[in-house]
């Protein structure tokens, strides 16, 4: 039997006459059906955030770090199940559906740790001025399907440490996990102070353009970030944004090529290469760029595409029907162009799931569509370069600037590269690592605000001056 989940709505657990069907993307099954919410929804969980507010905003700092670490320890508590049930709406194998769920708990703790003192402006004779850093207020919360359950509770976590509150919506695709953590919850948060309402892509609007919420926290495509932004815009809302990118990768000649190619295989191909900071296009010097890509293909070879829940799975499916139709057009036009395939390709569309087997593509041109794209999915292109200004001036000819790599055993190299990278965030010979402490966020197109750490933090804040006129005649 189909379980039905239920929206945490000012503490209570709450069902709708309406309902959507959430389909596993191994197989296209139900299993499960969430609450379609709609305005009166909506309403409710705002005002619930609003009356929580009152009170949750002026809770001891050290009161809501103990809520926030009480519900990271439900999670991982409760492990087990989470991952499993992530995989089933996700698609990602287990491995990687449980690294979710605990470094979602993780982050929770690790962000709660953290704290935005008061600043001193000025100490004269004079004067005393002081900066404090004050809640926004209603956060509304918006979160994708690739990572459903980490982005979640990095949105929650912050919202709440800052004194916020928060009406947070899930993916239409992904909802179960977020939901089955509402329950875990739901005695742990005080009464409005977290809310979880699902709904169709109609209800992301909706928030957006609520009077009473004050910030809007998005992780998602370019596209939607731009809507968003002009939806809150009416009344000035604080807006975050976590978009999209095309992510350039970087291979001196002097990288051991044994040691790299696995690591670059799966920068760009964990989660289906479904990951906002996944290696979406990899530059190889020339002199080994024949070498690292044989040996790139060769690890495709021996990774299994499949069904997430099944032992030996490295690569699950798309995620959704809409996003596999895109990958499958972005695949035919490579081919449409004539453009060369070390691995994959070849799509069956009859097939059940939505699998699209491991493709890398071999030197296609900057203009090609699979370059100058975000693919996200299992699609990779190799690219040769020559020299270091002609392979920066290539990875930075793009309207992204989320993320990149620098691969060299010179790390004085690879720090001169990654100076010179438009992009929020470089790693150097890693990837896909993101520390609750360190700010994350997008350059150009890829995003407007940051995550993590205390500039992460302060956003959820504004700041507020108190100056004191010392030996005033009043």
């Amino acid at each position: 039997m189909t379980k039905t989940y239920q929206n945490l709505i000012g503490g209570e657990l709450v069902s709708t006459a309406d309902t959507m069907e959430v389909l596993n993307p191994a197989n296209e099954e139900v299993i499960g059906l969430v609450p379609s919410c709609g305005k009166d929804e909506l309403d409710r969980a705002v005002a619930a955030a609003r009356t929580a507010f009152k009170t949750w905003s002026k809770t001891p700092i050290d009161d809501r770090r103990a809520v926030i670490q009480a519900m990271a320890g439900a999670i991982k508590e409760n492990a087990d199940e989470l991952f499993r049930l992530l995989t089933s709406e996700q698609g990602k194998p287990h491995d990687q559906a449980k690294g979710e769920i605990y470094g979602a708990a993780g982050m929770m703790s690790a962000q709660s740790t953290l704290s935005l003192d008061d600043e001193i402006n000025e100490d004269s004779d004079q004067r005393l001025s002081r900066t404090r850093r004050v809640p926004v207020g209603v956060v509304g919360g918006i979160v994708p399907w690739n990572f459903p359950v980490m982005m979640a509770m990095q949105k929650i976590a912050p919202a709440l440490l800052s004194g916020c509150t928060i009406v947070l919506k899930p993916s239409p695709f992904t909802p179960l996990a977020t939901l089955r953590i509402a329950e875990l919850i739901k005695d742990i948060a005080p009464a409005g102070v977290v809310n979880i309402i699902t709904g169709e892509d109609t209800l992301g609007p909706l928030i957006t353009e609520h009077p009473d919420i004050d910030k809007i926290t998005f992780t998602g495509s370019t596209a939607t970030g731009k809507k968003i932004m002009e939806g809150a815009s009416k009344d000035l809302k604080r807006i975050t944004l976590e978009l999209g990118g095309n992510d350039a990768s970087i291979v001196l000649p002097d990288a051991d090529v044994q040691k790299v190619a696995e690591q670059l295989f799966w920068s760009s191909f964990s989660n289906a290469g479904q990951i906002c900071v996944a290696a979406k296009r990899i530059y190889i010097h020339e002199d080994i760029y024949d070498e690292l890509s044989a040996a790139i293909a060769e690890v495709a070879k021996n990774v299994v595409v499949g069904d997430g829940a099944q032992q030996g799975t490295g690569v699950g499916p798309i995620q959704n029907k809409k996003q596999f139709d895109r990958v499958c057009e972005l695949i035919q036009d490579a081919k449409d162009n004539g453009y060369k395939f070390l691995t994959g390709g070849n799509v069956d569309p009859s097939g059940t799931g939505y699998y699209v087997p491991i493709t890398i593509m071999d030197n296609p041109p900057e203009d090609a569509r699979i370059v100058a794209e975000e693919q996200f999915g299992p699609v990779m292109p190799l690219m040769k370069f020559s020299t270091t200004d002609e392979v920066i001036e290539r990875a930075n000819n793009s309207e992204y600037g989320l993320a990149g790599a620098v691969w060299t055993k010179d790390t004085d190299k690879g720090v001169e590269i990654a100076e010179q990278l438009e992009t929020g965030t470089v790693w150097i010979n890693e990837f896909l690592h993101l520390s609750p402490f360190a700010p994350f966020g997008g350059h150009k197109q890829s995003g407007f605000g940051a995550e993590y750490g205390k500039e992460g933090l302060s956003e959820f804040t504004y700041p507020q001056v108190i100056t004191i006129k010392k030996d005033a005649a009043v």
